[in-house]
């Protein structure tokens, strides 16, 4: 089976906490691929990070990605837009694994401002360790999203 690629991303304000990630992660024996910031730039924009890591994963079906900065919002809200994601923000263990089986998300967005490392941490671990539960309500529920993502539908409810 082909290990899953994990992308990682984050600005200025997330640059600390996705360093330490990598740094866990690699311990873990993940294959990562790190979009940048590279260094920390006050002036950088989430913007950039989190459409370059929603792109990847958008690309690479056998991938997942990770995006921090200040809040979450910012890269949540960005990635969102590429055709494909499901990203969300995450401040829990319990929300980490149902934003998993529940809705199969693709993309985990952390606060680099409220989120100590132990903590995502363990919510980066529980994010990545849990499987989709390809229940039949959900599997329904992601095919209308899709729908919704190509135009192909309205929801009239």
């Amino acid at each position: 089976m082909k290990k899953t690629v994990i992308y990682l991303g984050g600005d200025h304000a997330g640059f600390k906490l996705k360093e330490q990630i990598k740094k866990y992660l690699l311990g873990l024996n993940f294959e990562l691929k790190d979009l940048g910031a590279y260094k920390f730039d006050k002036n950088d924009d989430y913007p950039d990070f989190g459409f370059a890591v929603a792109k990847a994963v958008a690309k690479n079906k056998n991938s997942k990605g990770i995006l921090i900065c200040g809040t979450s919002f910012g890269v949540c809200i960005v990635a969102n837009k590429v055709k494909g994601i499901r990203a969300v923000s995450i401040d829990n263990i319990k929300d980490a694994k149902l934003s998993r089986e529940h809705n199969d998300a693709n993309v985990l967005c952390l606060s680099g401002w409220n989120l100590k490392f132990d903590l995502a941490k363990k919510i980066v671990k529980a994010w990545l360790d849990t499987k989709f539960s390809n229940a039949s309500r959900h599997k329904r529920r992601l095919a209308k999203i899709r729908k919704i993502e190509n135009n192909e539908v309205r929801i009239t409810k």
